[in-house]
């Protein structure tokens, strides 16, 4: 499914090869590192996966979220199924060069389960309570799995 990127808004991708010595370190953790996607409005947390070198270095290129699922054991272009993709706004590294944080623009929902994010269920004394409702019925945007 096509996603449409904001044109009103240019990220300005680099090539991995121009990152300082301070960018993501990829000899971490099996080459897989984590990466947060933050609303970059809001600052609401939407949903936290990994990135390889590759999928690192194709963000940058495109402007749009590439994460490397490792259930499927390939990148895996955010939206490329539900056309829920989320927009670079900006892309941040911690201290430790190991985890990766994406400001993004989301389109639709973040969550496999249809909810806007992944975090929309809280933990209590007497057990979870689930925040808000899906936005889209996963078995319509994904298929009976």
């Amino acid at each position: 499914m096509p996603c449409d990127i904001d044109t009103d808004f240019t990220f300005e991708a680099f090539p991995v090869t121009n990152l300082p010595p301070a960018g993501p370190d990829f000899s971490k953790n099996d080459g897989l590192l984590p990466a947060i996607a933050q609303d970059a409005d809001t600052g609401e947390v939407l949903m936290m996966a990994y990135m390889n070198a590759e999928a690192f270095a194709e963000t940058q290129r495109s402007g749009r979220a590439v994460y490397y699922s490792r259930s499927r054991g390939r990148l895996w272009r955010k939206g490329e199924e539900s056309g829920h993709c989320q927009t670079v706004r900006q892309i941040l590294i911690d201290c430790d060069a190991d985890t990766i944080l994406l400001k993004v623009t989301q389109q639709g929902a973040a969550c496999h389960d249809g909810y806007r994010s992944c975090f929309y269920r809280e933990v209590t004394p007497n057990g979870l309570v689930t925040h808000g409702q899906p936005l889209v019925d996963p078995g319509a945007v994904y298929g009976k799995k």
